[in-house]
């Protein structure tokens, strides 16, 4: 059973890329493959680690639909919006509550069992923020020992 950590994330400013894609059509790896090479332009970085967001429309939930469009963000925290590189821009982590999911492998099952099984048997509902995956050092891509924090944001029932 999943046991995740429940965080109030402050307000968070990124700096990175974005692009609009589903989960059929899945650019994720072309995002992180534009994002990486001019990721040392960014000023005032906070930190180490990487923030992969999804922004999804307020409806995105309601009928599960993988043809259905939303925003992915490959991005790191910042302290101040200044000097942001030509081809990137700012985005901000509005402060909430989210439960925030230790995961370990490519195994991403773990999406599936926290929305049908640890959400509906808890008492918190999604709340309307971004989810993110925090990728810090211990996180190889494509690598069964990767490690990576998964952010959902929730409210109170």
């Amino acid at each position: 059973m999943l046991k995740p950590t429940l965080v109030t994330l402050p307000e968070t400013k990124l700096v990175g890329k974005k692009r609009s894609m589903s989960l059929l059509d899945n650019q994720t790896q072309a995002l992180w493959q534009d994002f990486m090479p001019n990721r040392e332009l960014i000023t005032n970085r906070i930190g180490n680690d990487y923030y992969s967001v999804q922004n999804y429309s307020t409806d995105y939930f309601e009928t599960f639909n993988p043809a259905k469009s939303f925003v992915k963000w490959a991005a790191v925290a910042v302290d101040a919006f200044e000097n942001i590189p030509n081809d990137m821009e700012s985005f901000i982590l509005p402060t909430g509550l989210y439960a925030v999911f230790e995961h370990k492998g490519m195994d991403t099952a773990i999406f599936q069992e926290i929305f049908t099984e640890w959400l509906p048997n808890s008492t918190y509902i999604l709340d309307h923020r971004p989810h993110f995956e925090l990728l810090g050092e211990r996180y190889k891509n494509n690598n069964p020992n990767s490690e990576e924090q998964i952010w959902i944001p929730i409210r109170s029932l």
